[in-house]
């Protein structure tokens, strides 16, 4: 079926008018929008966006949260065939020139006073900049910038247009293509500035109607819409996948009542990173350890069952009686209401991707009865190119190519992939575009991995991060640094972590401690500190990241392959790495290569055996000052193990 976002609207409008389309949370209060009633929005608002300019293929950048009128804004600008640029709506005022800039952006929707407020920071350093439109007007009242006027504006402008032009919008959607731009991403950019990927409306419907068929969707879904929409996750779970099933999306009153909109709604449909797994798991164990002596014995008890049973009845296997027995009264007890304070009662279909998910939290999810899976994907791909059944998610692999996917294995290792989803260019940037997309259709991931006997793909890291150990013990032993770090962050109280090895001769780590978890652990062991950087460099906190890291070692020592990068050395870093830091990605992806410079002294005293090394750091603070943070932070070795060799 090839079709374009709007059409689809109108069909859902059509066919079941007054169906809920999405909801929004607004002072506790869950309100509905029918699909008619945002077909006339939509309408209304690109009546009023030609009438004030704007014009086939042009683009429009939306910043906000998921908001209904943020996604009637965006298929308004496609009704009009021009193209919408998500930004993330937490980014610096200054990360948000560049994207305007190069797409030569005219028009803007900011969904409350902060985004306004960025956007009118860096007009001077973007003139062509004319229409700001804003959804929120609390803050705005007396705010008289030229070209700035609150959405009720242009819909009253777009109601008188419609009405002496009637038909127009239709006509307007009538026009657009599958083949045309549907939409444009900017890529993180871990290096350098941001890529514009553009998308076409079949290249984003395509992978959303594969995915659906994959996993059975239907208009029956309920899915929270609470990540940045622009991010093509987000983007293609709640608008792609949205416009092609018809099913609802909810949109949370804030970030802070996330966790009570999830229990509210119960959605059947669910997909979160790693990073929102980890946290929804921490703060349940750290309940768990305030809870009562036998309330915890009885929790433990039933968990050693659901973790022997819950994966093997979630594939399908067979379970012997007294295990389902078991695992019923395990579900009564203490799984059933897991899933209820999780919001997951209801979760039909759950998806993480964008990092790899711990084999432990995987197995846990799966073992109290949610089908928790994973997808492999990224922005070029329009997300979906490997998908795991029901019956055969495992925590080691991304799944099987799905429908309209071909994958192979470049000489180097490099995952190639070749589907309908894959991006149209790189915009303005030829040379870009060819490096990714080769003649015959074949895009180069920068993933490394392999297919294993099953079919499933397994990642190993990036290809440019897969390096060697130089010199020592392990002198040309593979090294993964991403398969380290994530092996850590499966801890419960590690957060981030940044890995060095490449050409050197041993394997360090910078660490982040998660605050909350090691807080929780020390208040338990009445262990005072005050503040990040106080507890970070606690003689018992480093005892336990050093059981942590060295748990890692033993496993790795294990495998063949990597048993070379086990870590030598370590340190916790005295504050979060923070993406307004320009430390981390504003996908949370650590910038490695940018971290080992900041921290260039850090990174000496690891390789040079030094016992403590003092450092400065420059910091930014959510309200815009700047300071510096310094600490002398301690280095631990780590004890390594004699690599076990296979048997014969």
């Amino acid at each position: 079926m090839q079709t374009t976002f709007p059409k689809l609207l109108l069909q859902h409008a059509a066919e079941r008018p007054d169906a809920a389309a999405m909801r929004e949370k607004e002072y506790g209060i869950w309100q509905t929008l029918s699909w008619s009633a945002l077909a006339a929005m939509v309408e209304a608002l690109a009546c009023g966006l030609h009438q004030a300019g704007l014009r086939r293929n042009e683009h429009m950048v939306v910043v906000g949260a998921n908001r209904p009128r943020l996604y009637a804004t965006m298929l308004a600008a496609q009704s009009l065939g021009a193209v919408p640029i998500p930004l993330y709506q937490d980014a610096a005022a200054a990360e948000c020139v560049f994207p305007i800039n190069n797409a030569d952006v005219r028009f803007a929707f900011a969904e409350d006073q902060e985004q306004v407020d960025k956007l009118l920071e860096i007009r001077e350093r973007c003139p062509q900049l004319e229409h700001i439109y804003f959804d929120d007007p609390r803050g705005l009242r007396k705010y008289d910038a030229i070209g700035l006027a609150s959405i009720d504006e242009l819909l009253a402008a777009g109601k008188a247009f419609a009405a002496l032009h009637d038909g127009f919008a239709r006509a307007e959607i009538a026009q657009g293509q599958p083949g045309d731009e549907a939409a444009m991403f900017f890529t993180s950019g871990t290096t350098g500035n941001p890529k514009g990927v553009v998308h076409t409306h079949n290249s984003l419907l395509n992978r959303a109607q594969a995915g659906a068929r994959f996993d059975g969707l239907t208009h029956a879904e309920e899915v929270l819409a609470y990540m940045p929409p622009a991010w093509i996750g987000q983007n293609i779970f709640s608008y792609a996948q949205w416009l092609a099933c018809g099913y609802v999306v909810n949109c949370p009153e804030s970030a802070a009542t996330v966790n009570i909109d999830l229990k509210e709604i119960g959605p059947t449909y669910y997909f979160a990173p790693p990073r929102v797994f980890e946290g929804l798991l921490t703060s349940v164990m750290i309940r768990m350890e305030d809870a009562s002596a036998i309330k915890r014995k009885i929790f433990h008890a039933c968990m050693a069952v659901a973790q022997r049973v819950g994966p093997a009845r979630m594939n399908g296997q067979p379970v012997g009686l007294v295990d389902r027995l078991l695992y019923r009264l395990g579900d009564w007890i203490v799984y059933g209401p897991l899933r209820n304070n999780l919001g997951m009662s209801r979760v039909r279909v759950a998806y993480t991707a964008g990092e790899a998910i711990g084999p432990d939290l995987f197995t846990f999810y799966r073992s109290i009865g949610v089908n928790l899976k994973q997808l492999y994907g990224s922005t070029e791909t329009a997300v979906f190119v490997c998908l795991q059944p029901d019956s055969e998610a495992r925590a080691d692999t991304v799944g099987v190519p799905i429908e309209g996917v071909e994958i192979k294995v470049a000489d180097n290792g490099e995952i190639l992939v070749r589907s309908p989803g894959l991006l149209k260019a790189y915009y303005k940037d030829p040379e870009a575009t060819a490096e990714v997309l080769s003649a015959d259709g074949w895009y180069r991931t920068s993933d490394a991995g392999f297919l294993d006997a099953q079919g499933h793909l397994k990642i190993i890291d990036r290809v440019k991060d897969v390096g060697r150990i130089a010199g020592g013990a392990n002198d040309g032993a593979m090294f993964a640094p991403k398969y380290v770090e994530n092996k850590l962050k499966f801890f419960p109280f590690i957060k981030e972590v940044v890995a060095y090895g490449d050409g050197r001769d041993r394997v360090c780590v910078m660490v982040n401690i998660d605050v909350e978890a090691v807080g929780n652990w020390a208040e338990r062991r009445n262990l005072p500190y005050a503040g990040y950087t106080d507890l970070a460099q606690k003689p018992e906190v480093y005892q336990l990241i050093q059981d942590c890291v060295e748990k890692v070692n033993a496993d790795l020592s294990r495998d063949q392959l990597l048993a070379g990068s086990q870590v030598s050395r370590f340190l916790v870093l005295h504050k979060e790495l923070d993406a307004d830091d320009g430390e981390l990605t504003r996908t949370n992806k650590v910038r490695r290569g940018f971290i080992a410079e900041k921290y260039q002294p850090l990174v000496e005293a690891l390789y040079a055996g030094k016992t403590a090394q003092y450092i400065e750091t420059a910091v930014k603070f959510e309200d815009g000052r700047s300071g510096q943070v310094s600490a002398t932070l301690k280095i631990s070795d780590a004890k390594t193990f004699v690599p076990v060799k296979a048997a014969a």
